[in-house]
């Protein structure tokens, strides 16, 4: 049976019950990366705040459609209406062709998303192969009458549709507001108005991704490229659009504001948006060239960087904080991140060899209940993961013989962290130690932990120390906590 969740609607300012427009499906839209350059922390952000969506609506039951776009044409510098391409102004720094820029960044971007452990979309369109229905996108604009076209050019007349219509909503920003802080345009602008934005464009001669149209040859605006892509696997209405929360405005403003002139309905039922990823306050992004790479996380080589952190470690980072909230980046959250982390998958590798009882003083239904209703409330991912850590716990507490698990309980703990760890949180081993080629050899260590246990409690302190000295010999830390013993090898 689907549980029910509660996801938080940007454009109602509320959390709501998610009640999907087909009974046990989901159409789901996510804004991808531009592909000008290296993937960097914030693009991991939006990518793992939505993988995590996709994995914990298919965990809880619903059949998914997950459309997450690539941008390879039309998003000109400054997010603009003039300028550069900012594909184009690549391939010219790099003098490559601007669709070799594409692949070469859309590489990096999958293999960067790989080493994360994302589920790949259902589908990922890219914005150059839907030139048609960007166009067609186009003609039903102009057909509704808010949108005209000016020297070959197409631009969605922004005033007369906040006439008829809500516009700003989303964001939060009065259409007063909004015009009465443009700048006022000197006569050769194309534009009636500074609010007006081009959906379609005329290209000029040095621009170098252009296709012919009924207006000019010329490129699509970045706005209306999600509402054609969306609208092509989702349908003119869908329950979900996703995206970075700097997109709000102009991005998705635009795109409510399109759909709804082009179909003649809402396109979106919910919205959601990820917080921004900061560095001493502010915006981490290439634009703003404080960007760090992922590449640059992995192997350490950044000035801000004191050490290389590890896939699964910034994974880790990014879910210990709610997806709403601003994450600032530092070493010190990092560093406590991959301890957390080691931490728990220490405790998984640990359940199949606990000891089992027939009674059992683990509350294995508490501890899953707990996660599944902090998952469910708005993807509550740090309530989550406290509560597998309550978890963690007791497994090292009946690891150490201060607690007893049934083996009803102990199958049932080992199914919810499976659950968790790997399916919903998308964790996997990344070490030697950790994966599945030395599974033995963590075992055999665990029994030696409770050989030593037995030792101490039998007050046997020369067998505990020499197990413990031994161990250390080989490259074993073991460690003594109030939480109970804890191992690993050292780097």
């Amino acid at each position: 049976m689907i549980q029910e969740i509660q996801i938080y609607n940007t454009l109602t300012r509320k959390k709501e019950v998610f009640e999907p427009l087909a009974a046990g499906k989901v159409g789901l839209y996510v804004c991808g990366p531009t592909v000008y350059g290296p993937p960097h922390l914030g693009h991991a952000r939006s990518a793992i705040t939505f993988d995590l969506l996709f994995r914990y609506l298919k965990q809880i039951g619903y059949q998914v459609r997950y459309v997450r776009n690539i941008t390879d044409v039309g998003h000109l510098v400054a997010d603009a209406d003039e300028g550069e391409d900012k594909i184009a102004k690549q391939a010219k720094l790099d003098e490559l062709e601007p669709m070799e820029v594409v692949q070469k960044y859309t590489n990096m971007y999958h293999q960067a998303m790989a080493l994360l452990n994302l589920d790949s979309p259902s589908i990922e369109p890219r914005a150059s192969g839907h030139i048609i229905e960007q166009i067609e996108e186009v003609k039903k604009i102009l057909a509704s009458g808010y949108a005209y076209e000016s020297n070959g050019s197409v631009y969605f007349d922004v005033e007369k549709f906040a006439s008829e219509n809500e516009y700003g909503k989303l964001s939060g920003r009065k259409i007063e507001d909004l015009i009465s802080n443009t700048r006022t345009l000197d006569g050769q602008s194309e534009k009636r108005s500074g609010l007006d934005f081009a959906i379609w464009k005329k290209a000029q001669p040095e621009h170098l991704m252009h296709w012919p149209s009924p207006w000019s040859e010329g490129f699509p605006g970045w706005h209306i490229e999600c509402t054609a892509m969306s609208c092509k696997y989702l349908g003119e209405t869908f329950d979900i659009h996703g995206g970075g929360m700097d997109l709000t405005f102009p991005h998705h403003e635009a795109e409510m504001a399109q759909s709804l002139a082009a179909h003649g309905k809402p396109a979106v039922r919910y919205w959601m948006h990820n917080n921004m990823i900061t560095l001493n306050g502010q915006k981490m992004g290439k634009s703003l060239g404080n960007a760090i790479s992922l590449e640059e996380f992995f192997s350490g080589n950044h000035p801000l960087l004191e050490k290389a952190y590890s896939p699964m470690t910034i994974r880790f980072f990014m879910l210990q904080a709610h997806y709403r909230s601003t994450l600032d980046f530092s070493n010190e959250a990092l560093q406590a991140s991959e301890k957390g982390l080691e931490r728990l998958m220490k405790a998984v590798s640990k359940i199949n060899s606990l000891p089992v009882s027939e009674s059992s003083t683990i509350p294995v239904s508490e501890i899953a209940a707990n996660c599944f209703a902090a998952m469910s409330d708005d993807l509550n991912s740090p309530i989550a993961i406290a509560g597998l850590f309550e978890g963690v716990k007791l497994i090292n507490s009946v690891a150490d013989g201060k607690s007893t698990i049934s083996a009803d309980d102990r199958d049932a703990l080992n199914r919810l962290f499976h659950a968790f760890v790997f399916d919903i949180f998308g964790f996997k081993a990344e070490n030697q130690l950790e994966s599945g080629t030395s599974e033995v050899l963590s075992e055999v260590v665990d029994l030696l932990m409770k050989l030593r246990a037995e030792a101490k409690a039998n007050k046997d302190w020369a067998t505990s120390d020499k197990i413990r000295n031994e161990l250390a010999a080989i490259g074993f830390d073991i460690k003594d906590g109030k939480e109970g013993v804890s191992w690993e090898l050292k780097k």
